[in-house]
C-alpha cells in the first residue's frame, strides 16, 4: 500500500467503518424486530418484512454472514489504521492508531448504529434487508461452512443447535401484550379481550344466581297463581319443580307458555309440562371459557349448577358470561357500577350484602379477597365469625365497613367506604 496516497487510505477507512455500522445496526435491527407485527405485515404483503422473515428463518445464517462482514471490515480497517499511523507518527503511530480506531469503531460503527436500530428496528432491518439478501446469495457458500464447523463445535459441547419449542405466547403473555396496545387498540376493546383472557380463571359459581334467588314455579300451586306468575315473569326462562328447588322437573320458555295460552285449546298443568325442557345441569367449578363452549355445542343458553352430591346450588345463563367479556347489558346511574353499588355524596358506597365480591372489585378497582367466601356478606359473615344480631362497624381488608340493614340471618346493606391509607 506504499503507492496508495494517505487521503486515499483515509477515504476508504472512514469507508469500512461505514460499512462495519452498517453490519452492527443490521444486526440489532434484525434481532430487535417484533416477529408477531412482522408475521402480519409479511402476511399482508410488505415487500420489506418479507425479505426479513426469509433472512430471520435462518437466524444462524444471517448472524454468520453479518459477522463475516463485520470482522473482514473491521480486520481491513485495522490493517490500513496501522499503516496510516506508521506513516504519520512512526513506530509510535500504531498505538495511537490503535487507540484511535478503537475509540471510532465504538462510537461510530457500533454504539451509535446499533442505538438507532434498537430504536426503529424496522426501518434499519427493511432497509438493509436489500444488500444484506443479495450478499447471502453470494456468500452462501462460505456462511455455510462457517455454520457447519460452528453447529459441530456446538454439538461437541452438548448444547441442542435446533430449537425445537415454537415461540408463542402464553395467556400472561398476551394479556400484556393487549395492555400494553396503548392507543392501538381502543381501552374498551382492550378490557373485553382480557376479560375474554379472565374466563379460565373464573368459574360458574363467581357469577351464578344462588339458589335462594332462582325464581321458579311450583307446579304443585294453585293453578291461578301459577298462570299469574307465567304472564308477569320478567324472564325469557323459568323453572319449574315440585315443592322444594331440588325437585325441579324442566325448563319453561315463556314465548312457548304464551303461545299455548293463546291456543283455542284448553291450557292445562299438563301442557304446561309437556311444553317445558329438558333441565340443562352443569357441574360446579366449571371455568368459564368451557362452560361458554358447552353452551354453543349443546344449544344451550341456561342450565342449573350442581354440587357433587346433586344438589341444585345455582343458575346461570350464557347472558351471565357474555357480560363478564362486554359488560353489564342494563343500565345504571354509573355506567362502571352495577345496581348494588350506590355512590355516596361522602365518599362512601351502599352495597348490598348479596353483592358479588368479584362485581365489587370489578367497579370500584379495589382488592378485596376473592379466594374465599363470593359475596360481601359471606365476608363480613367469615371476618366477624358470627352472625351480627345489631348494627355495627368493622374494618376489613383497610375498608371501614358499617352494617346498615339486617334480614334474617344476614346481612342485607353494608355501607363501605374506601381503603384506608397508611400514613408513612
Amino acid at each position: 500500500m506504499d503507492d496508495i496516497s494517505t487521503g486515499i487510505l483515509f477515504a476508504l477507512l472512514a469507508c469500512l467503518i461505514v460499512i462495519s455500522g452498517y453490519f452492527s445496526g443490521s444486526e440489532t435491527g434484525m434481532m430487535a424486530l417484533n416477529r408477531y407485527r412482522l408475521k402480519h405485515l409479511s402476511n399482508s404483503g410488505h415487500k420489506g418484512a418479507k425479505r426479513v422473515e426469509k433472512l430471520l428463518d435462518r437466524p444462524d445464517r444471517l448472524i454468520g454472514l453479518i459477522l463475516i462482514g463485520n470482522n473482514l471490515v473491521n480486520i481491513l480497517a485495522s490493517a490500513i489504521a496501522t499503516i496510516l499511523g506508521m506513516r504519520l507518527y512512526g513506530d509510535i503511530g500504531v498505538a495511537i492508531a490503535t487507540g484511535v480506531l478503537t475509540l471510532v469503531i465504538l462510537v461510530f460503527a457500533e454504539v451509535t448504529p446499533k442505538t438507532i436500530a434498537a430504536l426503529y428496528p424496522e426501518r434499519v432491518s427493511y432497509a438493509s434487508s436489500i444488500l444484506l439478501s443479495i450478499l447471502m446469495k453470494l456468500l452462501s457458500p462460505l456462511v455455510m461452512l462457517v455454520n457447519f464447523i460452528t453447529n459441530g463445535f456446538i454439538r461437541l459441547l452438548g448444547v441442542k443447535t435446533k430449537h425445537e419449542e415454537e415461540d408463542h405466547l402464553s395467556s400472561e403473555e398476551l394479556r400484556t401484550v393487549v395492555n400494553e396496545a396503548g392507543s392501538l387498540i381502543p381501552r374498551r376493546h382492550q378490557d373485553m379481550l382480557v376479560s375474554i383472557l379472565d374466563l379460565e380463571n373464573v368459574t360458574v359459581n363467581d357469577i351464578m344466581v344462588p339458589r335462594n334467588e332462582i325464581t321458579g314455579i311450583n307446579i304443585n300451586d294453585d293453578w291461578k297463581s301459577i298462570i299469574r306468575q307465567v304472564t308477569h315473569s320478567p324472564h325469557g326462562r323459568i323453572v319449574l319443580y315440585r315443592d322444594q328447588i331440588d325437585e325441579v322437573v324442566g325448563m319453561l320458555r315463556l314465548r312457548e307458555a304464551s303461545r299455548l295460552m293463546l291456543e283455542k285449546n284448553e291450557f292445562t298443568k299438563e301442557r304446561l309440562l309437556r311444553a317445558a325442557d329438558e333441565v340443562y345441569f352443569i357441574p360446579e367449578g366449571t371455568p368459564l371459557n368451557v362452560q361458554l363452549l358447552k353452551f354453543q355445542r349443546k344449544k344451550q343458553r341456561i342450565g342449573l349448577i350442581v354440587d357433587e352430591y346433586g344438589d341444585i346450588v345455582g343458575l346461570i345463563t350464557l347472558e351471565d358470561i357474555l357480560e363478564e367479556i362486554v359488560g353489564e347489558f342494563t343500565t345504571s346511574i354509573s355506567p362502571s357500577l352495577s345496581e348494588e353499588i350506590v355512590p355516596q355524596s361522602d365518599g362512601s358506597f351502599l352495597i348490598e350484602g348479596s353483592a358479588n365480591i368479584r362485581d365489587i372489585n370489578k367497579g370500584l378497582k379495589w382488592k378485596l379477597p376473592t379466594d374465599g367466601p363470593r359475596t360481601l356478606n359471606g365476608l363480613l359473615l367469615e371476618h366477624l365469625e358470627d352472625i351480627p344480631e345489631s348494627h355495627l362497624s368493622v374494618q376489613v381488608c383497610g375498608h371501614p365497613m358499617e352494617i346498615v340493614e339486617l334480614e334474617e340471618n344476614k346481612i342485607k346493606l353494608v355501607k363501605v367506604f374506601p381503603k384506608i391509607k397508611k400514613v408513612s
